[in-house]
């Protein structure tokens, strides 16, 4: 991890990461910084981030334990 991107902060511009919802619930997502991923609470999914681009794909999500 680069020393500009701590765990704390999304490498997604804040406007669209306002703007996202996950694909299954339509629900928003947040960022979480120990995952490095895109979290959908009502799906219990993350979803990567790869190169700063939101992978919003069900079948490449993770399902939350």
């Amino acid at each position: 991890m680069s020393e500009s991107m701590s765990e704390e902060t999304a490498p997604i511009d804040p406007w669209l990461l306002a703007k996202l919802v996950c694909p299954a619930t339509r629900t928003p997502l947040r960022w979480d910084g120990a995952r490095q991923a895109l979290v959908s609470d009502a799906a219990g999914l993350a979803y990567p981030v790869r190169d700063g681009v939101p992978v919003l794909v069900v079948r490449e999500a993770i399902a939350l334990s």
